[in-house]
């Protein structure tokens, strides 16, 4: 498809340096020059057939780091390779594999992706590949769409079985007996986007991984892992504590890499009293309207769904003239599948010009080549920064790599800082197996699978005391040498690996009177603040009202309407402490780390209007409070003297903010990762108390860091808030202050205060 007055991006970039509207919101230019790509020999070895496959395709050597691959699994050794995006990662795992098919007919492998959509995308890969082979292969997806007919076929003839962890959790393990050639002759397991199973999933998906290593030793097969995975910190020790295995590391890639040129935007001060500036999201608005009418391809990414569909409604004024134009799309989760395939074809053939997204986009679905990337705020990351900056100008071609700062202090921290993104290396990827809800659930799994004897480990956990336990609840039976399984349920179909809470909520559209349809699914969590009643749900740049919430059914009832407001909501949060573990007592404050149980309760929504982003509205949220057990740390300090409650409250409100938008930076983790609570007179001991805590059921270890180095937080924290242009706090330092007196120096008081006794 030709767009109008297309430009290329270096004409774009020496046009910006020169726009007079642009140059004083633009803080930071960087160019990172191109690099020629590193080649290696096919190797010796390589079945004839693989080879004239890779010709056809215009390869006749192999990447430096795919050829590494392939030595290192023909060795028979595990192994993690880290390369960028689009450095031909997935042949790293594909020749191996097929080698060993070639070679020996009943081989099996099983291929890992994080979601249906990397697998769907992956197996028109690998056919292509195949059939330029023209050798008898057989690949097949296996997930919830996959077919009643043609599954069987797939237990018994499927040499490459690509699935996500859900299905094998849940649709694969726990019917082994049925899968028993694969399980027998399996050689290789594949996890693809390694980086993506961190946190609560990565800690799941560790015991998943331990549960199919069990049943493999069951049937006899010994696999090898082969893992990839974007930049991350520690790729060979997550992949190692993923799946109890040694790996060895492939960390230099020979891709070629294209120029990337980054420039870092800041907002202009609308209101210089209090801090406030443009909206980014209005900001990203007029910068991608300007790269649309110089034809240039452009992934958005925004940090919410809310964002998205805001991102989209605004830009589909630039087609609204032109009768079924479908230039302009939105992309997140909670589209349906269908959908997403069309998008993504979209964007491989030039029809989509412009897509927003979350970071749904942010894994390697093949989506073609984009020119330019905007970050709508920074990501919650470094990994995930560098994971959308690489969806632009893939290989050889220039790229545009634009960052729109918001209002918050880790994104304005970052637009000031342009190294810290562009110098940093990125984050540590956090698995706890050791999770202990997480363990018995899974040794639940497990026990269903195959019975326990009275010496069996189960990968390096001993679990002889936890499965006492669990005949003593009733689940299981012992007799003179094992533990069976005794309860008529069904363990993995309770267990949900992705969050907390089991079900989704299923959006349905009945416009149409006497008709529904589905139009998207959310979690539970998410639901509570984006899907109560009177809610407004965007979808593809469409305005839909909840009429009704089946909180119980989990069904949210949605119509069209049009409105020029969208509405956002807030929940409240209860904390309780169960245990302390540890605590460092200072003269008037004492450090402690321990369990906690948390009350989320949804407390009122607004309505803000379009474009001037105003209040306009309000109104109050009828649904039930969720409750969730996890880590913290936490800081409780005597009322320091000549201070009232409401003053404190002030303070600490403030000073929540700033400590939740520094954490980050110390702990390498995800903005959401972690939440900051004050509160005036703790339940537990009366004081004023600071709660920070894992955002994740049964905590996965961020919290019990913060607890040694909770002072160098704060003085981070006192420093960015006292170089804040603002007079009195605002969004870019302290949150925003409506009604709030001084907050500012309130808020250094108390972090003052704080960190002298800290000393």
């Amino acid at each position: 498809m030709e767009f109008s007055k297309k430009k290329s991006i270096d004409e774009i970039v020496q046009l910006w340096k020169r726009d007079e509207e642009l140059k004083n919101n633009i803080l930071y230019w960087d160019t990172i020059e191109a690099k020629p790509a590193s080649y290696a020999p096919f190797p010796d070895t390589l079945h004839p057939s693989i080879k004239k496959a890779l010709e056809d395709r215009g390869i006749s050597q192999l990447y430096t780091h795919q050829r590494q691959a392939f030595d290192y699994a023909t060795k028979g050794e595990s192994f993690t390779a880290v390369t960028p995006t689009a450095s031909g990662k997935s042949l790293c795992y594909h020749l191996p594999v097929l080698q060993k098919i070639l070679e020996d007919s009943s081989s099996r492998a099983i291929y890992l992706f994080p979601t249906k959509a990397l697998a769907q995308d992956q197996k028109t890969d690998l056919n292509n590949l195949i059939e330029s082979m023209g050798e008898e292969i057989l690949s097949y997806t296996y997930d919830g769409d996959t077919a009643p007919a043609i599954r069987q076929k797939i237990r018994k003839a499927g040499h490459i079985v690509m699935t996500n962890p859900d299905m094998l959790h849940s649709g694969i393990l726990p019917h082994h007996t049925k899968w028993v050639s694969l399980f027998e002759n399996l050689k290789y397991i594949v996890i693809d986007e390694l980086h993506t199973y961190k946190g609560v999933f990565g800690s799941h998906v560790a015991h998943v991984i331990r549960r199919l290593k069990r049943i493999c030793e069951f049937y006899g097969s010994n696999p090898i892992f082969i893992c990839t995975s974007a930049t991350i910190k520690n790729p060979k020790e997550l992949a190692e504590k993923l799946t109890n295995t040694n790996h060895q590391l492939i960390a230099e890639s020979g891709a070629p890499v294209g120029k990337k040129t980054f420039l870092f935007y800041n907002p202009p001060i609308v209101h210089p009293t209090f801090g406030v500036r443009r909206s980014s999201v209005l900001e990203v608005r007029d910068l991608a309207t300007r790269l649309y009418q110089a034809g240039i391809q452009t992934i958005v990414f925004a940090k919410s769904r809310v964002r998205v569909e805001m991102l989209v409604t605004y830009l589909k004024e630039l087609t609204k003239k032109k009768i079924n134009n479908e230039s302009i799309r939105g992309y997140r989760g909670g589209y349906l599948p269908n959908e997403r395939r069309a998008i993504e074809k979209g964007l491989r053939d030039g029809s989509i010009q412009i897509v927003v997204s979350t970071n749904a986009l942010e894994l390697g679905v093949d989506i073609g080549q984009l020119q330019a990337c905007i970050m709508t705020g920074y990501p919650g990351n470094i990994a995930s920064a560098w994971q959308q900056a690489g969806r632009a100008g893939r290989r050889q071609d220039s790229a545009l790599i634009i960052y729109v700062a918001g209002a918050t202090a880790l994104d304005q921290y970052v637009v000031n800082n342009p190294m810290y993104l562009l110098g940093s290396s990125p984050e540590e990827a956090l698995i706890n197996p050791e999770n202990i809800l997480i363990l018995m659930e899974h040794l639940k799994c497990a026990a269903f699978e195959l019975p326990f004897t009275m010496t069996d480990s189960y990968g390096e956990f001993e679990v002889q005391e936890l499965l006492a336990f669990l005949e003593e609840e009733g689940v299981l039976i012992k007799t003179s040498s094992s533990w069976y399984w005794m309860s008529d349920r069904f363990p993995a179909h309770e267990i949900s690996l992705r969050s907390a809470a089991q079900e989704n909520v299923v959006i349905i559209d009945w416009s149409i009177q006497g008709s529904t349809k589905v139009i998207g699914e959310m979690d539970t969590y998410s639901a509570m603040t984006l899907l109560h009643e009177e809610a407004i749900y965007l979808h593809q740049g469409i305005q839909y009202q909840v009429e009704k919430l089946d909180w119980e059914e989990k069904k949210a009832f949605v119509r069209e309407v049009d409105v020029d407001y969208y509405t956002d909501a807030n929940l409240a949060v209860e904390l309780k402490v169960l245990s302390e573990d540890k605590s460092k007592t200072y003269k008037n404050a004492t450090i402690s780390f321990g369990d906690v149980s948390l009350l989320a309760i949804p407390t009122i929504f607004k309505k803000i209007r379009f474009n001037t982003h105003e209040n306009i509205g309000s109104g109050k949220i009828h649904i039930p409070p969720l409750e969730m057990h996890t880590n913290s740390t936490w800081l409780s300090f005597d009322m320091p003297e000549n201070w009232s409650e409401e003053m404190l409250t002030d303070a600490l409100t403030g000073a929540a903010y700033a400590i939740g938008s520094f954490v980050p930076l110390f702990i390498q983790c995800d903005r959401n990762d972690l939440s900051v609570v004050p509160q005036v007179k703790s339940i537990h001991n009366e004081k004023p108390t600071l709660f920070i805590y894992d955002s994740y059921p049964g905590g996965i270890g961020l919290s019990e860091k913060v607890y040694d180095i909770l002072d160098a937080i704060f003085e981070e924290s006192i420093s960015h808030v006292e170089g804040c242009p603002c007079e009195n706090g605002c969004p870019s330092c302290i949150g925003a202050q409506d009604s709030l007196q001084n907050g500012k120096e309130k808020v250094l008081k108390i972090l003052s205060l704080l960190l002298n006794e800290m000393k």
